[in-house]
């Protein structure tokens, strides 16, 4: 079954003259007349420009067949994309076969049909690398997972909860989607899902592994039984405060996932260190207050080897202020900030005039290259997208932004 990608939704606001009943219901294809480039493009620089897309199970059958990824890996390859992030980790299972998801809860892979008697991610890796791309698999559901899962079944002491003792968050069109969240202080948590990464690491023959936003907690979750008893420990006998957002606690639990960030970066280099370690946050400010993801710490701690940083406005103004804030200056100094642009979802049609406005200032301020959300919305316009990559493109690593910008 395929469900629906309520957390992109999140960050595009509805225009004020217009309702969620007014948002389509399909993807609609752009019309001809739209196929023509409206903007002229900027080239990117150094011939060094991410392009990637993202790959899911939601609203797309693209991996659900070893012929559709071949179609997908064909089609991409002609329009110049150099970097694909399947997922591999969305609603507590993964979509490969996993001996660690059956150690740990007893289901070795998700139990679509579609998925069964295959390996999904070896054949990403393999069609992919023939073609040239850069293969990352996207744990897209982190520290989440679905409450009927299997997991929370077998697991749950590992679920964090609200003050209150409420654990699930509500998502969906028709209230469908019922999640929790598992506490990153849990040191079985933080062992499952380095071993989850790690299992990855060592089977596949890819080229890094991708966190996002789900890769962090809810700010007002924190009050299971496990972390209140660590953080009296750490206390002196006091209880957490009242208030989720007090300064201290905030940084005190942010604390617990940096510690796990930092486990899992170098359980990765350990096993191969040549491992790209990327993460697709929310911009900064947002991260840490929603979801108390300290990423900013995590570039300087060394953790991270790419951000793309999801950045889903329909409003160029918002869209561009974003990218004029200082913070970023110094960020790209040290690693690859690509940014993430939503081509569409299900439920609402992404204009391709956006699309390119987006891409031309993402270029204007430099910044490493492009990211879209998701591959099943490209829709038939491929001449605008290759329109955007004129020419092939290496990805840039590094070493490549500390040459071009020393």
């Amino acid at each position: 079954m395929l469900n629906f990608p309520f957390w992109a939704i999140a960050q595009i606001p509805v225009s004020s003259n217009s309702s969620a009943s007014d948002v389509p219901i399909n993807i609609i294809e752009q019309p001809t007349t739209d196929e023509q480039p409206t903007i002229t493009p900027i080239r990117p620089t150094n011939n060094n420009e991410l392009r990637g897309i993202w790959l899911t199970n939601v609203d797309s059958d693209v991996l659900f067949s070893k012929q559709r990824i071949q179609q997908a890996i064909n089609r991409l390859k002609r329009l110049k994309f150099n970097t694909i992030y399947p997922t591999v980790w969305n609603g507590g299972y993964t979509l490969y076969p996993s001996k660690i998801a059956e150690k740990y809860f007893g289901v070795e892979i998700d139990p679509n049909p579609s998925l069964q008697n295959r390996d999904m991610l070896a054949e990403v890796i393999e069609l992919g690398h023939e073609q040239n791309f850069t293969v990352i698999p996207w744990f897209e559901y982190g520290l989440m997972t679905e409450e009927g899962s299997e997991l929370m079944r077998q697991h749950p002491e590992w679920v964090t909860s609200r003050q209150d003792g409420s654990q699930v968050f509500v998502h969906g069109e028709n209230n469908q989607h019922r999640l929790v969240w598992l506490t990153p202080a849990h040191p079985e948590v933080q062992k499952f899902l380095t071993e989850l990464i790690v299992e990855v690491v060592k089977k596949y023959d890819l080229d890094g592994i991708q966190l996002d936003d789900h890769f962090g907690m809810p700010s007002e979750l924190g009050y299971d039984p496990y972390t209140i008893a660590l953080y009296k420990k750490e206390h002196f006998g006091r209880l957490p405060p009242e208030n989720s957002k007090d300064p201290q606690w905030m940084a005190w639990r942010a604390s617990k996932l940096s510690k796990l960030m930092r486990k899992i970066a170098k359980a990765v280099r350990d096993v191969k260190p040549n491992c790209i370690i990327s993460l697709s946050p929310n911009p900064k400010d947002f991260s840490y207050s929603k979801y108390l993801q300290d990423w900013y710490g995590w570039v300087y701690l060394g953790f991270l080897d790419e951000l793309v940083v999801q950045l889903y406005r329909d409003n160029i103004e918002n869209f561009t202020r974003e990218l004029e804030l200082p913070k970023w200056q110094e960020i790209r100094q040290k690693i690859p900030v690509a940014i993430g642009i939503l081509t569409g979802l299900r439920i609402q049609n992404v204009d391709m005039r956006q699309i390119k406005g987006q891409v031309k200032v993402v270029r204007e301020k430099s910044f490493d290259g492009v990211s879209f959300f998701f591959y099943e919305t490209l829709g038939n316009r491929d001449a605008s997208f290759e329109s955007l990559f004129f020419a092939p493109a290496t990805r840039p690593d590094i070493k490549s932004i500390a040459s071009a910008r020393s």
